[in-house]
């Protein structure tokens, strides 16, 4: 269970989850099939982003503010050969930075992995207004291989483009109130040391405001929509993509991102869920038919009408829970918790209870997913806590969409597989995978 030094910090850890993981470029293994490159920590010493001055209550409270924004991006205001890859990915900011080069000559950017955006965007010289990067900004002058696409295409109605002259422009809009504006373009898209894309759909940003790392130059979208980089390199990489979250309270361990056979997710323990297919949006949803809290099985009365109740997304921390869940879940935790129940000082969680995280027992809670693909929850999926107190990170949805976020899906491999439109997870020790 992911601990906490102080009580009015509880908040900042929950709702997002900073395992802000930091490469380092060292190859750690390969075959004819792939490479892996190591991966680390945000906070671990060893990270270039460590900063020695911040106490972990500052970490902790910067952990909230991104997790706000976070949160805001899912509201439904919000607009818009098989080889093997991995690709070198560090969270920042509370999201995952992934590193990939574009352009030739490839030029190295860090961009926020995303499986709830669709189009991979980065910053572009000139300038209109971009926000603070500290990083060379990518200049498409620079680039041999890099084209604008023009307006009456198949890829700028993909984008829901516009015309600027014989040009296509997009312009991407988030719920925090970050946007992006440019210039739809094709470009060599390069992961890791060897893998090359050509011709790949990008956004050049020429016009970028919000709240985004200085490290790290625009969004990478893993999402599920033709505009995304694994839609993209579908036939390159089987349409295969999967991670492996490491618990927050191992801020040394290495973790990856993985495409094409290394993603793939097998052997004992690994079960299968399908993606609904009836949901008019861009995000993984799932069918969450019921959750387990013991012997007691609390089932979803609208899962299956709904077409889908749930997104899976590793950007945000907390779980939010479906409403017709919620109640039920919550009322098996206090029968079968012989523990006084206190409230959380900040008002921010349903649930506490009197125990120090260090000694807190929690019974078997199992998610049920359609297609028999049940997940066993532990400690650190479901409570964090500090030295007095430990609270429940689910919370109910209410009329917000519900999202099984990145805590309740550490130390298990998750794969997806576009192609067959599934969601797949295994037990694991996250920091040896």
């Amino acid at each position: 269970m992911a601990s906490l030094h102080s009580v009015p910090y509880l908040v900042a850890l929950v709702t997002t989850f900073s395992i802000v993981i930091l490469c380092s470029l060292s190859l750690i293994e390969a075959s004819n099939e792939g490479f892996s490159v190591e991966l680390m920590h945000r906070d671990s010493p060893k990270s270039p982003l460590y900063d020695p001055s911040e106490t972990p209550q500052q970490r902790l409270a910067n952990a909230l503010r991104r997790s706000i924004n976070r949160v805001n991006h899912f509201r439904p205001t919000s607009s818009f050969s098989t080889n093997a890859l991995d690709s070198e990915i560090i969270s920042n900011e509370g999201e995952y930075l992934m590193q990939y080069a574009v352009g030739t000559p490839p030029v190295q950017v860090f961009g926020i992995a995303d499986t709830g955006s669709d189009l991979t965007w980065l910053q572009c010289r000139p300038c209109t207004k971009c926000y603070n990067q500290t990083s060379p900004i990518f200049d498409p002058a620079k680039s041999s291989t890099y084209k604008i696409v023009p307006c009456i295409s198949p890829q700028c109605d993909n984008v829901q483009g516009s015309c600027v002259g014989s040009n296509c422009e997009y312009i991407v809009s988030y719920g925090d109130g970050s946007t992006s504006v440019g210039d739809l373009a094709l470009d060599t898209v390069k992961l890791g040391s060897t893998a090359s894309f050509p011709k790949t759909i990008i956004g050049c940003g020429h016009d970028n405001s919000g709240i985004f790392g200085a490290k790290g130059s625009g969004i990478v979208g893993l999402g599920s929509s033709a505009p995304s980089l694994v839609s993209q390199l579908r036939t390159s990489i089987a349409g295969k993509f999967s991670y492996c979250l490491i618990p927050f309270d191992k801020p040394d361990a290495k973790s990856k991102l993985n495409f094409g056979t290394n993603a793939v997710v097998s052997g004992p323990g690994a079960v299968t869920t399908p993606l609904a297919t009836n949901q008019n949006n861009d995000y993984y949803t799932l069918t969450l038919e019921a959750i387990s809290v013991g012997p007691t099985k609390i089932t979803s009365t609208s899962a299956k009408a709904a077409g889908g109740n749930i997104i899976i997304d590793s950007g945000t921390t907390l779980t939010f829970l479906p409403s017709d869940l919620y109640t039920g879940f919550e009322a098996a935790l206090k029968a079968q918790i012989k523990l006084a129940v206190v409230k959380d000082p900040n008002k921010t969680f349903s649930l506490c209870f009197d125990s120090p995280e260090s000694t807190f027992k929690v019974p078997t809670i199992i998610a049920h997913f359609t297609g028999g693909a049940d997940v066993t929850l532990s400690a650190i999926n479901t409570f964090i806590g500090d030295k007095t107190m430990s609270c429940m990170a689910f919370i109910p949805a209410g009329d917000s969409i519900a999202i099984f976020g990145n805590l309740a899906q550490a130390d298990q491999l998750v794969g997806y597989d576009i192609v067959k439109k599934t969601v797949s997870f295994k037990p694991t020790d996250c920091t040896k995978a």
